[in-house]
C-alpha cells in the first residue's frame, strides 16, 4: 500500500485485558480506548499484534464476558473505514470468526508480510519463534490442533474459562520469576532477534515488528533492517508509529496532545 500524506500506521500489542484484577483491567482498557481515539484521526491502518486479552476462547455461540469498550471502539474504527489487523498471541490464540464477522477485522495466526511505501514489513506476535522454548512450542501445537480445540469447547464456558485463567496466572507467575521482561538480554540471546537474522539470510525485510517479549526494543539489524518489539501496556504503554519514512517506538502518556 501507499501511505497518504499525513497518515500513519500504528502497531501495538500485549494488553492482557482481564488481569490482574477487574479494576486494573478496566483502567487499562479505558486507556487503550483513549489512545485509539487519539490515533484514529491520522491512522491509515492499525495493527494489534497479539495478546489483546489474557484469555479468549470462542465457543460456537459464546464469547468471554466483558471488553465491551475495546470491542465497541474497534468496531467504530473499522466502520469508519480504517483497516485493523489482528494477530493472535499465545493468550488469545483460540480465535474463530467473531472478529471477522462482527468487527470486520482479519485475523492472522502466523507472521505476515506487508509492503508499505515500498518497504517490506514482517509482523507477528512472536511466540514460538526462534531457538529454545521447546516446551511451549510443543504445547502450541496441541493448542492449535482443531481436535483439541473442539474437545475444549465441550467443557462448559464457566469451567473452561476458570481452567484457562488458572494456567494463564501460572504462566505469568513463571515469567515474573525469571524477570526476563526487565532487561535486554543481548542480540545473541534475544530469540526474536535471532529469528529475524535467520529470516534475513533468506529474504530481506526492512522492518521486523513483534510483540510477546513485553520489553520495548528498537535496534538495527545490519545496515538496512530494523527490529522493533512493541513492549506492553501492563508496564510500558508503548507502540510503534510509521509515517511512511521512519518507524519509531513511542511511549503513550495521557499528556500527549490530542
Amino acid at each position: 500500500m501507499e501511505l497518504a500524506a499525513n497518515k500513519k500506521i500504528y502497531f501495538l500489542s500485549d494488553f492482557h485485558l482481564g488481569v490482574p484484577t477487574h479494576a486494573d483491567s478496566m483502567e487499562r482498557e479505558k486507556k487503550l480506548v483513549r489512545f485509539l481515539d487519539r490515533i484514529k484521526k491520522d491512522a491509515a491502518q492499525i495493527f494489534v499484534v497479539g495478546d489483546l486479552f489474557d484469555f479468549w476462547y470462542e465457543y460456537r455461540s459464546v464469547v468471554p464476558k466483558g471488553y465491551v469498550r475495546i470491542l465497541g471502539k474497534l468496531a467504530e474504527i473499522t466502520d469508519s473505514g480504517i483497516p485493523v489487523h489482528f494477530f493472535v498471541g499465545n493468550h488469545d490464540m483460540w480465535m474463530n470468526n467473531y472478529f471477522q464477522q462482527e468487527l470486520n477485522i482479519p485475523v492472522y495466526f502466523e507472521p505476515a508480510a506487508f509492503d508499505i511505501n515500498d518497504k517490506k514489513f514482517l509482523v507477528g506476535h512472536g511466540d514460538g519463534l526462534g531457538p529454545g522454548d521447546k516446551g511451549y512450542k510443543f504445547l502450541k501445537k496441541i493448542f492449535r490442533n482443531p481436535i483439541c480445540q473442539f474437545l475444549f469447547g465441550l467443557i462448559p464456558p464457566y469451567l473452561g474459562t476458570g481452567v484457562a485463567s488458572y494456567f494463564s496466572r501460572k504462566s505469568r507467575a513463571k515469567a515474573m520469576a525469571t524477570k526476563t521482561d526487565d532487561h535486554f538480554l543481548g542480540e545473541d540471546k534475544e530469540w526474536l532477534i535471532i529469528y529475524s537474522k535467520e529470516v534475513l539470510q533468506q529474504k530481506h525485510y526492512d522492518y521486523f515488528v513483534f510483540g510477546h517479549r513485553h520489553l520495548p526494543i528498537d535496534i538495527k539489524l545490519g545496515s538496512n533492517s530494523q527490529y522493533v518489539n512493541l513492549g506492553d501496556w501492563l508496564k510500558y504503554c508503548t507502540y510503534a508509529e510509521y509515517d511512511g519514512t521512519t518507524l519509531q517506538l513511542k511511549y503513550y502518556t495521557e499528556t500527549e496532545k490530542a
